[in-house]
C-alpha cells in the first residue's frame, strides 16, 4: 500500500487517527449537552437545540477546535468538564505499535486542530507524545488544517519536502487541502470513532486502522 522508501516524513493527525474519537464525540454530542443544561437549570433537549445550531454555524473553523472560544461562548469551563469523563480518551488498537515501529527510522510530526489545553490533556493521558520530536497545534497559526494557509505556515517552520511525505488523517477535507498544497502520500481512516459505523471516503486510499499497515517492510 505505501513504498515507504519513498516517504521521508510522516505527519499523523491525533483525534480520529491516533486516538479514539469516542471521546470527543461523547463529550460534545452528550456530556457537554447534559452539563449544559444542569448548570443552566433547562431541560437536556432545551440545551441540545441551542448549543446544536451554533456548533454547526462553527464546525471547520478554527475556533470550533478552541477551548477558550467554547468557554467564552457558553459561559462554562470546557476544560474542567473533559476532565470529568477524559477516562475515555483511549489510543486506537494497532496505532501505537505503528509509532513504535516508525519511531527512529522516519521523521514522525504530530499536527493536530486540538487546542493546546486539550492537546495537553490527551498527551498526558496517553503519552504518544514520546514518539515525536516535534507536535503542532494548529492554533499556532491561526488556520485549521481544512484551511489553504495552514499547509505553507507549516512547511515554513518544518521544511518537508511534499513529495516524500505522508498524511494520515480522519477529516477527508484536511486530506484534499493537503493534497492542494502537493503532499504526495494521503491515507484517510474510516473509523475514526470505535463506537461508529466505518465511514464512506472517496478519492484517497483508506484504512479503518493502523493494524492494515502492520508489520512494516522499509525495504519496499
Amino acid at each position: 500500500m505505501l513504498n515507504w522508501r519513498s516517504i521521508d516524513t510522516v505527519l499523523l493527525d491525533m483525534d480520529g487517527t491516533l486516538l479514539d474519537l469516542h471521546f470527543d464525540n461523547y463529550f460534545w454530542q452528550e456530556h457537554l449537552i447534559e452539563r449544559y443544561a444542569e448548570l443552566y437549570g433547562i431541560p437536556v433537549p432545551q440545551s441540545r437545540a441551542r448549543l446544536g445550531p451554533r456548533f454547526e454555524e462553527i464546525a471547520g473553523s478554527l475556533d470550533w477546535y478552541c477551548l477558550d472560544f467554547w468557554s467564552r461562548e457558553l459561559n462554562v469551563n470546557i476544560l474542567e468538564l473533559k476532565r470529568e469523563v477524559e477516562h475515555l480518551i483511549a489510543i486506537h488498537p494497532y496505532a501505537e505499535q505503528f509509532l513504535q515501529t516508525l519511531h527512529g527510522r522516519k521523521q514522525l510530526v504530530l499536527v493536530t486542530n486540538a487546542h493546546p489545553a486539550s492537546l495537553t490533556l490527551k498527551l498526558e493521558r496517553t503519552g504518544i507524545h514520546v514518539y515525536f520530536g516535534t507536535i503542532f497545534s494548529a492554533h499556532q497559526f491561526r488556520h485549521p488544517k481544512e484551511s489553504s494557509g495552514f499547509w505553507p505556515k507549516l512547511h515554513e517552520i518544518l521544511k518537508f519536502d511534499p513529495t516524500r511525505t505522508l498524511l494520515v488523517e480522519d477529516n477527508v477535507s484536511v486530506l484534499r487541502a493537503a493534497r492542494e498544497f502537493g503532499i504526495q502520500h494521503l491515507l484517510a481512516i474510516t473509523r475514526p470513532d470505535s463506537k461508529g459505523h466505518p465511514l464512506s471516503v472517496e478519492g484517497f486510499t483508506a484504512i479503518e486502522h493502523f493494524g492494515e499497515l502492520l508489520p512494516i517492510s522499509f525495504d519496499e
